[in-house]
């Protein structure tokens, strides 16, 4: 199961992150509402933990511009306000599950995995793919002309977002937003320096090469004419 959490209290964010990986299970964090509608937007997730008084931008808010964007993930709330009124309009607002602070992990746990079974899985994709590059979604694995990729976690959130774009050029500051969750820098090489390892690896010993830097634009991954 692949969780994301969204949740600005440090602490509880780690206890749940903590609980659900010695459980088996992935997991990702952001901490405030803006960063985790773009991580929620950017890859597929089995279900979200949300809470429901966030910075940058609120639960309800998020749920309403998830459901815009017509995602199928489901979503449980986390709220102190856990009286009835304040637990219907979570629910009216999109919400699958609605649980009040504090809360045992066990029960947390359970209503991940309920949620979890009920999301439709015959559409979704498993595997992105570009002439003999493989990127398995569900194994978190790469590779090339049969061979395995060994890809650090932030090469493969930016592959699986170059995939997911090829053919389209992508330019810096989404990357940022989409990868890092940063604001435009320009000082930074965190972009440059992550392209560079990653074509390394995905178009060192092959042919043709896939990544390629398109001057004063961004990157594309394509297969070039």
């Amino acid at each position: 199961m692949r969780v994301l959490i969204i949740e600005d209290d440090p602490q509880l964010n780690d206890f749940i992150k903590q609980g659900l990986q010695q459980a088996g299970h992935t997991v990702e964090q952001c901490f405030d509402g803006k960063a985790g509608l773009i991580e929620a937007s950017s890859e597929p997730f089995d279900v979200i933990v949300l809470d429901r008084q966030l910075p940058k931008m609120n639960g309800l808010d998020v749920l309403k511009a998830l459901h815009s964007m017509g995602s199928a993930t489901p979503v449980l709330m986390l709220s102190h306000l856990g009286d009835a009124d304040h637990k219907v309009e979570g629910l009216r607002s999109g919400c699958d599950d609605y649980l009040s602070k504090p809360f045992s992990f066990a029960e947390l746990l359970a209503r991940l995995e309920v949620l979890a079974k009920r999301r439709p899985q015959a559409d979704e994709t498993q595997q992105l793919v570009l002439a003999d590059l493989t990127l398995d979604l569900l194994r978190r694995q790469a590779q090339r002309g049969g061979q395995t990729i060994e890809l650090l976690t932030r090469e493969f959130k930016l592959l699986e977002y170059l995939l997911r774009h090829q053919g389209q050029v992508v330019t810096k500051t989404m990357l940022l937003e989409h990868i890092w969750q940063l604001n435009f820098d320009p000082q930074t090489n965190v972009v440059e320096v992550h392209i560079s390892r990653l074509r390394q690896k995905i178009d060192k010993g092959f042919q043709p090469a896939l990544l390629h830097t398109v001057r004063g634009a961004g990157y594309v991954l394509r297969v070039m004419d």
